[in-house]
């Protein structure tokens, strides 16, 4: 890609002077614009983006001062450079305060300038960089991988926030698919740990005997093939975060170790007698319901407590589509650069069918129905019904939402509609009366002579 030369704007009269410095200028390198008035600067200034301004302090119309005012709110890194026929310690100093990056006398000294000129350069070049690498940080490893706009997202994103500070123990909950992992992640890299190991252990992955050595490790020659000794992921994640997904996979004995750990912060491997002590916080899992396994017997109700310290739900997708159009058009953008595809976007047809499929693999089903979209997309094309998934093209209308049947009466009816465009808004009070055509104060009468929740 083809990278833009740092723009600079001279601001000054018209005179031999001034078109020496136009054409010094241009010969380093830089896109030269030239203004003899102040009102002219003041255009470009509204209209361009300006790396470096050159500019006369008692320029006509409007001085040298306001230019370098509306400079700086345009692009804080400007690099200004005041001008002025007399030495004046006042102005200059004025000057700086304002932000400018330099003040010379005429007549200018062009290789002074040019230095002035490339170390400003220079340093916009590497405040770019770093907005850049924190930008690429922050979606890889912060909230902004977790999409969503409605309340119970909002919800989410406030726990995390509120949480990742701490060293509490954390228990996320939601259906596969729903977005565990990237939460978990989230408050890791909004914690003081952030820059210590983050350890991944799903345990659904793995045979359950395997899944107590994957935690803990083992010495050589606890079992059969344990030709070495190995660190768990408990050891491994020393200082940082261990996420373990799907924690109601391990086994009650597996689960007793586990419960010491968050007891003690001690473990050992198996087949060894050393403690061992490690500073990890814990994140768990799961897509079951960890309250019904401890009455069947099967999970341990003193570990469910150690582990829930903090409980966040992530919500199913069906829960709030209203973040359907913001998860497919990040979806969109992000295998566009992935597969270097020019997708411009999908029709209201495919929105309609988004919007109306029950989505039971949640958000990580979406993204693979994007995905697999956008690979058979022709180039600056828009996704259509025929582009859809057989399943998506063919699917009947859901039973779960609003119907009609004969015997209902019409507040029956009036009741349905009102709670199910609720549903459709996140609860949503004032969009609700907007779409239902009413008023707000007669929407929170039907809610209260309906008793809707």
């Amino acid at each position: 890609m083809e990278l833009s030369l740092p723009k600079v704007l001279v601001v000054d009269a018209r005179s031999r002077a001034t078109s020496d410095l136009l054409l010094f200028l241009k010969d380093c390198g830089y896109e030269v614009l030239w203004a003899a008035d102040g009102e002219t600067a003041y255009n470009i200034l509204d209209n361009e983006i300006i790396d470096v301004l050159i500019a006369e302090l008692h320029v006509h119309r409007i001085n040298g001062m306001r230019l370098l005012q509306v400079a700086r709110k345009r692009n804080p890194e400007v690099c200004v450079v005041m001008i002025t026929a007399d030495a004046d310690v006042e102005l200059a100093t004025e000057a700086m305060r304002e932000g400018a990056y330099d003040f010379q006398t005429k007549p200018l000294n062009l290789s002074k300038l040019k230095v002035v000129i490339e170390r400003a350069v220079s340093h916009q070049k590497l405040v770019l960089e770093m907005h850049d690498l924190y930008q690429r940080i922050d979606e890889r490893y912060g909230l902004s991988g977790i999409i969503g706009s409605t309340p119970k997202m909002v919800q989410v994103y406030n726990k995390i926030r509120e949480i990742a500070p701490t060293r509490t123990t954390v228990l996320l909950i939601g259906k596969t698919g729903t977005g565990k992992a990237l939460a978990a992640s989230a408050i890791h890299a909004n914690s003081p740990r952030r820059d210590c190991p983050f350890v991944k252990l799903n345990c659904a992955a793995l045979a359950e005997s395997v899944i107590e050595s994957e935690l803990f490790g083992h010495e050589r020659g606890a079992f059969t093939g344990a030709h070495r000794t190995r660190k768990g992921r408990f050891e491994i994640a020393d200082g940082g975060t261990l996420f373990i997904d799907e924690v109601s996979e391990i086994s009650p004995s597996t689960q007793v170790k586990l419960l010491r750990f968050l007891e003690e912060r001690q473990l050992e491997r198996l087949g060894g007698n050393d403690t061992i002590e490690v500073d990890v916080r814990l994140i768990a899992a799961t897509n079951r319901d960890l309250k019904e396994l401890v009455d069947e017997g099967k999970f341990r109700e003193d570990l469910y407590y150690r582990l829930a310290v903090v409980l966040i739900e992530i919500p199913d997708l069906r829960e709030r589509k209203q973040d359907i159009p913001l998860l497919v058009q990040a979806f969109l953008d992000e295998f566009n650069k992935a597969h270097n595809k020019s997708v411009k976007g999908v029709s209201r047809g495919v929105m309609d069918a988004f919007m109306t499929y029950d989505w039971p693999g949640n958000v990580r089903e979406l993204r693979n129905c994007i995905e697999g979209m956008i690979a058979f997309a022709r180039p600056n094309s828009v996704l259509g019904v025929s582009d859809l998934p057989p399943h998506l093209r063919e699917q009947k209308p859901s039973t779960d939402g609003f119907y009609v049947h004969v015997g209902m009466t019409m507040q029956d009816v009036e009741k349905a509609i009102i709670e199910e465009t609720l549903q459709s808004t996140g609860h949503n009070k004032e969009k609700t009366a907007e779409m239902l055509q009413i008023g707000l104060r007669t929407l929170y009468r039907k809610i209260k002579e309906y008793q809707i929740e």
